[in-house]
């Protein structure tokens, strides 16, 4: 088996691509597969991390945001799409895959299409509720798209889809960690309830100063706070917590690496509504608080956790509201054990598992008869 795996950006992207990896190694040890991503992105870090090769193509997206580091990276852009298609097309030259697979990001789109040109059998796993332009284009030439949601068949071929599920970590999907363990881990307090807050693996600046205007409302109300900043405000949100004399009960980090433990430690989950970070929480079934990101192609994290609002599972706090709502929501379901308990019901009943087998088993099917 030989397998070229293409997409990043982030790690919405990237969990699931590794896991689709491991499943494929799992079942035929001996298979050689290759990563390519985008230069410069969190893939090129965490694909060999995974122990995984990887090859960068020098590929970026259009910046909307005019300023001028943005049009004079849009100006380059025509060239950097040129120079990965040629890249792309001499490593698929070199590897001769038996399939290629798009999992998102800048770098899914060249090499999926250029797979497809050379004749290549190609998977797409779409997964989010709401298909992006790339991938419904891609789809003509797929074999088959593996997705998470249903109702997909308004953006592709009904015959190619396969209802899969959206891959996630190994160590979530079999998570064994109990709340105990987690709080040990967090130097928190079993005592009190838990607020877990992701941004995503960059972070999320509206939800990071949503929790920095009311850092006081947490030793108000008895809660303790795990806060995953990402990047960019972890020192600031670091030394407010630090000034505002709260380091016993909010516990700041810039990366969580042990979100087992993480998710196991929380009562309640604020998130962004990425599709990867919803698949996990559907496994781990608690209480969410989403706050869609603004900044997303045909707001398609609005429409994720839309989804799980329209069976309970969720509530949706829209972006623009979320210093005020954000908190108030926050409190209102802390103070009620029942909605906690109905909300986290609806989470698991939408969980879906073994989604990376499922994924191998289309991919073996593909591959045998090519």
């Amino acid at each position: 088996m030989k397998a070229i795996i293409s997409g990043g950006g982030s790690g919405g992207h990237i969990f699931p691509a590794i896991a689709i990896a491991n499943a494929i190694r799992q079942r035929h040890p001996d298979a050689d597969i290759l990563f390519i991503g985008a230069e410069g992105k969190m893939e090129m870090e965490k694909v060999p991390a995974a122990g995984y090769p990887i090859k960068g193509l020098p590929i970026d997206g259009l910046h909307r945001q005019l300023n001028w580091t943005n049009i004079k990276r849009n100006i380059k852009l025509p060239y950097k799409i040129l120079k990965s298609n040629r890249m792309v097309k001499s490593i698929i030259t070199e590897f001769q895959p038996d399939i290629v697979i798009g999992v998102g990001g800048y770098a899914s789109e060249p090499t999926l299409k250029t797979a497809g040109r050379m004749g290549f059998p190609t998977l797409i796993q779409e997964q989010n509720s709401y298909a992006g332009l790339t991938n419904k284009m891609l789809s003509k030439q797929a074999q088959k798209i593996c997705v998470a949601y249903e109702g997909m068949e308004r953006f592709f071929p009904a015959e190619k889809i396969v209802m899969t599920g959206n891959p996630v970590r190994q160590d979530i999907e079999n998570m064994t960690a109990t709340r105990e363990e987690g709080c040990t881990y967090f130097h928190l307090n079993p005592e009190r309830q838990t607020v877990l807050s992701v941004g995503g693996s960059l972070g999320a600046r509206s939800i990071n100063t949503m929790l920095l205007n009311h850092i006081e409302e947490f030793e108000k109300n008895n809660l303790q706070l795990v806060w995953q900043t990402g990047r960019w405000m972890y020192e600031q949100v670091s030394e407010a917590v630090r000034k505002a004399g709260a380091e016993e009960w909010v516990k700041v980090h810039q990366f969580i690496n042990r979100m087992d433990l993480a998710y196991a430690a929380a009562d309640i989950v604020i998130s962004r509504a990425g599709a990867i970070a919803i698949s996990e929480l559907c496994l781990i079934g608690k209480p969410i608080i989403l706050i869609p990101s603004p900044n997303v192609a045909e707001d398609h994290q609005t429409k994720n956790a839309q989804a799980l609002v329209n069976k309970g599972a969720a509530i949706l706090v829209k972006d623009s509201e979320c210093n005020e709502q954000g908190i108030h929501k926050l409190l209102e379901l802390s103070n009620s054990k029942e909605l906690q308990a109905k909300m986290s019901t609806s989470c698991l009943a939408m969980g879906k598992r073994q989604a990376a087998q499922k994924i191998a088993d289309e991919i073996d099917r593909i591959v045998q008869k090519s």
